[in-house]
């Protein structure tokens, strides 16, 4: 076997590789709670009566500097949203730096204060870390671990038939914000990544309708949309409908995403939950997102189904239904 780019885009290939191989050569142990075995987008170890929520995420952004933010921006960003999704209450991160020889000292001085500011933003202390440098002109890759406490683990998994499905925010943002870049696409509104640090979203939803009606979350990175949503029905066994009508996204977004030829649902976003919440909170769910400033395009987007267990159906613009399938892997390659 040998590896590709799309191994590590979040899609098909990727669930195949951990499978397959990670996964066949490492000794699990949840230690009582949810380990790696589970494929969410961290682990829980029981801690009295809550949860320490523990995470880790590499960052290979190319470009380093891109319209809305940066790879330091999205290190952070990306690290606290995997222990948002999970439930849990940032408490502290650690960062490891791997530095191409060469490396611009201004941009990393110019990484460093971004992540920071975002550390501050959420807040969440950066108590610890690790720097190399190797001799490869790679750039800089960043590492960044994070721990949380949850008074109640939510799963991506925890779907029930009758709950409703939202999204946070417009969609796509992310991905076709870095491709319509390289690609050196222009429009009269810029289009910016949406990467951001989403714990005060799905915290303030958490206050108003309590965490045991969350039943369960996703950020939706690499394979957008599509990818979580697939993930979310195939682990619980459930159909999920989407409405095509309701998935807020940009017109630039869209109009990009024509252009290259690429399916908005299936890029990623960096802040972006997807909620799945009882019926009867849903509304209430989107008013208190719609509240913050980073869930002001948050929409209830489709339902949780008996039918279909374990698939994702699109209800199109004039009616007609598809299965909205989950991607090889992420068609932008080197965003997160």
């Amino acid at each position: 076997m040998k590896i590709k780019l799309e191994h590590g885009a979040g899609g098909e290939l990727m669930e195949e590789l951990i499978r397959n191989v990670i996964l066949k050569n490492i000794k699990l142990n949840s230690a009582g709670g949810i380990g790696l075995e589970a494929l969410d987008d961290g682990a829980t170890i029981p801690l009295g009566d809550k949860h320490l929520v523990f995470t880790i995420d590499g960052h290979t952004v190319k470009p380093l500097f891109f319209p809305g933010g940066d790879i330091g921006r999205l290190a952070v960003s990306g690290t606290v949203n995997d222990l948002a999704v999970m439930g849990a209450k940032p408490l502290a991160m650690a960062s490891s730096l791997i530095i191409g020889e060469g490396f611009d000292g201004a941009d990393l001085e110019r990484i460093l204060r971004s992540m920071n500011d975002t550390a501050e933003e959420v807040p969440v202390p950066i108590v610890t870390g690790d720097t190399k440098v190797v001799e490869d002109e790679i750039g800089i890759f960043v590492i960044t671990a994070g721990i949380g406490i949850a008074e109640r683990p939510i799963s991506d998994a925890g779907a029930r038939v009758g709950d409703a499905v939202l999204v946070s925010g417009t969609i796509g943002d992310h991905g076709i914000a870095l491709m319509s870049h390289r690609e050196g696409i222009s429009f009269e509104t810029e289009l910016k990544s949406d990467v951001a640090p989403i714990w005060d979203v799905v915290e303030a939803v958490a206050k108003a309708i309590g965490w045991e009606n969350i039943h369960a979350m996703k950020d939706p990175t690499r394979g957008g949309l599509s990818n979580a949503l697939n993930e979310m029905a195939r682990k619980a066994n459930v159909g999920i409908l989407v409405r095509e009508s309701d998935i807020p996204i940009r017109p630039e977004v869209k109009a990009a995403s024509e252009m290259l030829g690429i399916s908005p649902y299936e890029v990623a976003n960096e802040g972006k939950v997807v909620m799945i919440v009882a019926k009867e909170y849903a509304e209430e769910a989107l008013e208190v997102m719609r509240k913050t400033e980073k869930g002001k395009n948050a929409a209830i987007i489709g339902e949780v189904i008996k039918d279909y267990p374990g698939k994702v159906i699109l209800e199109t613009g004039i009616g007609g239904k598809r299965f909205m399938e989950p991607p090889i892997g992420d068609p932008v390659p080197r965003v997160c």
